[in-house]
């Protein structure tokens, strides 16, 4: 096909899922004036995974696939052929001794009296008395959506868990598919009936690959791209904006006339020589997390009551996790002999509203799955896995809006397009569907001038209307 537009020379740093879209896009419409630079030896990014030296297979976070995008869909078929298992998810959360499925306000039956009787009074407090304008803050929106006994019980200290962000620090414009609100009638139906509701959300049926971890899949789509457009092992050490240059940390230079990065805002920011003072400044005020991935490989019989879990979501103090997968359910290729050993993958927040002493780390991990019930105290624990990922989630911050409205055209006024989990920083369009498609629909605009949806539209990306696309 003819292009309408030429991005010139174009670089593209970091080969997880948004620059690897936006290569393969490239490389399908026949431009193939474009370089793929990656600081790690291998693609995948934040979506990759790590086989430990017990035979273990590990994500960088509980990644599961699920698409709004046929487009993506086929990508992955192509790269990964019928190699997928596929489960119906069953995500709880573990509260005063007792799993209750997710969404939690679903299923209040499953609690206690009394804590379903607090649930139930807020829910209908909340729905009585519905706020005329939007709320301030998350933690206001709680409050009023879904009343204070669920606020109590679960949302404010799960989030604090999972963000280590009080729920007033944060915005209200990113929830959309997030988070169930509540339907009070079906609630008391369930209730009546004693019945579970767990089919909510836009990942109840998900895939993961055979053998791997999530990583495969991204090693197997860099694959579908010709290996003279990929540099691995090229870390950035400085963008040079004004002249258009990259720098690696090999001493090496690189010229572009179109940028394209994934790389967490922030840094790039801080790393990007020309840009105005007031642009630096708005860089700073970028919120994030950090997560501590632990793995935890055990030998012997998985507990009974784990058997056909997914994840399951921790809101109590007593834990160090927000949330722990059973990640040997995934595929029984991510341990060394399913028929004897299974593993629990563990995710822990740490900001400055919340410090982690990763000296006792493990200690308080092993201790608080014991008491949760999810090992037994005899149990063998043959791998114990850690990393700490510097940049786990961007946070939704109040104020988040203005800044990234402030960045962005900014950046691209000086020829660099910044998408991605971390550097596009909208969570709300941060899965690995949402961050591939970001780098392809960017690729569609600098080629052809179609429009961005995923990005600028996040509402609309989500409403599955591009599901045929």
């Amino acid at each position: 096909m003819a292009l309408t537009h030429d991005p010139g020379r174009v670089l593209i740093l970091g080969a997880g899922p948004t620059g690897l879209g936006a290569a393969h896009r490239f490389q399908q419409l026949g431009f193939d004036n474009f370089r793929l630079l990656e600081a790690a030896t291998s693609a995948g990014g934040l979506a990759t995974s790590v086989v430990d030296e017990q035979g273990f297979t590990w994500d960088l976070g509980g990644h599961v696939q699920f698409s709004h995008y046929s487009y993506y869909d086929d990508v992955l078929e192509a790269a990964l052929g019928d190699e997928w298992l596929w489960h119906e998810r069953e995500s709880w959360v573990w509260i005063k001794g007792r799993f209750v499925p997710y969404p939690f306000q679903n299923n209040i039956h499953r609690l206690d009296p009394e804590d379903m009787e607090l649930a139930l009074r807020g829910l209908e407090r909340a729905a009585a008395v519905r706020p005329t304008t939007a709320a301030a803050h998350f933690g206001a929106w709680i409050q009023t959506t879904f009343g204070e006994g669920i606020a109590q019980l679960f949302l404010y200290p799960y989030n604090f868990k999972v963000w280590g962000v009080p729920p007033e620090r944060m915005g209200v414009t990113w929830m959309g598919e997030r988070v169930a609100v509540p339907d009070l009638e079906r609630i008391r139906r369930n209730i009546a009936e004693g019945r579970d509701d767990v089919s909510w959300g836009p990942n109840h049926r998900f895939r993961f690959p055979k053998r791997g971890g999530t990583g495969a899949i991204w090693r197997r789509v860099a694959a579908l791209i010709p290996p003279t457009h990929l540099l691995f092992d090229h870390r950035m050490a400085r963008v040079d904006a004004a002249g258009r240059a990259v720098t690696l940390a090999n001493g090496r230079t690189m010229r572009y006339d179109t940028l394209i990065t994934s790389a967490p805002l922030d840094l790039l920011a801080e790393s990007c020589e020309g840009l105005p003072a007031d642009t630096r400044r708005a860089a700073r005020a970028l919120v994030h997390s950090s997560v501590h991935i632990v793995g935890v490989g055990l030998k012997g019989p998985m507990p009974a009551e784990l058997g056909r879990k997914c994840w399951m979501y921790y809101p109590e103090d007593h834990n160090p996790y927000y949330r722990v997968t059973v990640f040997s359910n995934y595929s029984p290729a991510n341990v060394p002999d399913p028929e004897s050993h299974f593993s629990l993958m563990a995710e822990v927040c740490e900001s400055p509203y919340k410090p982690v002493d990763e000296s006792s780390l493990r200690d308080w991990v092993l201790a608080a799955m014991r008491k949760d019930g999810l090992i037994g105290a005899d149990a063998d624990v043959v791998s114990f896995w850690h990393r700490r990922v510097q940049h786990g989630y961007p946070t939704p911050f109040l104020g988040r809006d203005a800044v990234l409205d402030h960045l962005i055209p900014a950046l691209a006024r000086r020829r660099i397009h910044s998408r991605g989990r971390f550097g596009g920083w909208k969570y709300e369009v941060a899965n690995q569907d949402h961050s591939f498609m970001q780098g392809v629909e960017l690729a569609d605009r600098l080629l052809d001038g179609k429009p961005e949806t995923t990005y600028f539209d996040p509402v609309r990306a989500n409403s599955g209307v591009f599901l045929r696309k």
